[in-house]
């Protein structure tokens, strides 16, 4: 049997059960079974699971990003090709300057003989000039006009022996007109 102390008393104690926790038991599992079947109803209607969905999510993710990959590692191949080309083309750029830089610099060196070489014709022409003058005015001092024309006029006419009538004959109507 049960000894009932004289400190508990009817109504405080948690081992009496009554009908009413059996009804508030029964309210409560009803509810749980009626929301899992409106879930289980809901799932049904709609078609997806949310683990469906989840699922499809990630791999349309998955898709996105190794096509961005792709393109990222083609766009990245093309940067490369045209650095690759342009490094290319400066190289050939680089190496015609080189070539031009080269060719100038021979250029200028041959110039400059040329401008040396110039120099001293003009340097030997200057000095022929100057002893013909020194030579011509030594004659004229010492000769008259008339004795000097005679030696022209037989220079002319030996120039011309040789030489066709037509030719002498032009020659005489240039050095007359």
């Amino acid at each position: 049997m049960v000894d009932v102390m004289p400190h508990m008393s009817k109504t405080n104690a948690p081992w009496r059960i009554g009908p009413q926790p059996v009804l508030l038991a029964a309210a409560v599992l009803a509810v749980v079974v009626i929301g899992i079947g409106c879930i289980a109803v809901w799932r049904g209607y709609t078609g997806t699971a949310p683990e469906q969905e989840r699922v499809t999510i990630a791999r349309v993710n998955q898709a996105r990003v190794a096509q961005a990959s792709e393109q990222l590692v083609e766009k990245t191949k093309g940067i490369e090709e045209t650095q690759q080309q342009s490094i290319d083309q400066l190289q050939v750029v680089q190496d015609q300057l080189v070539v031009m830089t080269k060719l100038l610099a021979l250029q200028q060196a041959e110039t400059r003989k040329l401008n040396e070489q110039v120099g001293n014709l003009t340097g030997s022409l200057d000095n022929i000039r100057q002893s013909f003058a020194s030579a011509q005015a030594a004659p004229e001092a010492a000769a008259p006009s008339s004795v000097r024309e005679r030696p022209r006029r037989r220079a002319r006419a030996a120039v011309t022996r040789g030489k066709p009538k037509a030719v002498v004959q032009r020659g005489r109507s240039k050095s007359r007109g």
